[in-house]
């Protein structure tokens, strides 16, 4: 990537995006600039990712390209902020990438008029580049600006070209689903306890148990009712465990924690 990379907003998920980059050779330290609240926290940030991090809103706006990464709720302060800096900053016209929860192309696009912007859904499992960030791209974005944040979420792991209309579903699935995996797979290792196995190995078979699933879904290109349908043999120990489910309503309930999690990605735009 050439020019400069502003990020506003340097948590969790830009620290492991930018981390990404810069391991596999998309981005130089040099090349990036941060902007967080906190001056303490900037210089803290700084130190330990070698990257330059500061308070100071302009060096971001000025940027080549601006990835957005703030809490959604704090966009409006930001834009109020610029607003009031004197003189204006002159800034970049390269891609703005927001990774903002419900926030719309449209209000992007209203926000930074002479940017091209693109919206993009990342998940936690970016920090180890086995990720899946959906994209949707607005009218004014090139193809060769396509390309170029394609090929920088692909280093974060696999990238689904979404349609700005679902971009509140996919997040809802793809970057609120890894906290219910957790909570089951947590569920999961309590019931191993319950049954008599000892925590640590309990925890450990469920991870296992859960990544050799998925493993062979992939492998094999299978739907998950078929992996149910091949471990459930007649009246046996599977088929059991999975009536219990049913009698307690748990696919009705992950159903509704992700229309849950749709309409809160909803209520933050």
């Amino acid at each position: 990537m050439n020019g400069r990379l502003g990020v506003l907003g340097y948590g969790q998920m830009a620290q492991s995006m930018v981390r990404a980059w810069l391991d596999g050779g998309c981005l130089q330290p040099e090349q990036v600039v941060a902007c967080v609240r906190d001056h303490a926290r900037a210089g803290a940030l700084c130190q330990r990712d070698g990257v330059a991090v500061g308070v100071d809103l302009r060096p971001v706006l000025t940027a080549d390209h601006v990835v957005l990464a703030c809490k959604p709720q704090q966009l409006q302060t930001v834009l109020e902020i610029r607003a009031a800096l004197d003189p204006p900053p002159r800034e970049g016209q390269g891609l703005v990438m927001s990774i903002l929860a419900g926030v719309s192309l449209g209000r992007l696009q209203a926000a930074f008029p002479r940017r091209p912007c693109v919206r993009a859904v990342p998940n936690i499992a970016c920090r180890v580049r086995a990720g899946l960030t959906g994209l949707a791209m607005a009218t004014g974005v090139s193809p060769e600006q396509r390309e170029l944040a394609t090929a920088l979420f692909a280093v974060l792991g696999q990238v689904e070209h979404v349609n700005e209309a679902q971009m509140d579903a996919f997040l809802a699935l793809a970057a609120s689903g890894p906290a219910l995996v957790a909570v089951m797979m947590e569920a999961l290792a309590d019931g191993g306890v319950a049954a008599g196995l000892p925590r640590v190995q309990a925890n450990t078979i469920a991870q296992v148990m859960v990544d050799g699933s998925t493993a062979l879904l992939r492998k094999e290109q299978l739907a998950p009712s078929a992996l149910k349908e091949a471990v459930c043999s007649p009246g046996g120990t599977s088929i059991a465990a999975v009536a219990e489910l049913e009698r307690r309503s748990f696919r009705a309930a992950l159903m509704d924690a992700i229309l849950a999690a749709q309409r809160r990605c909803r209520e933050l735009g």
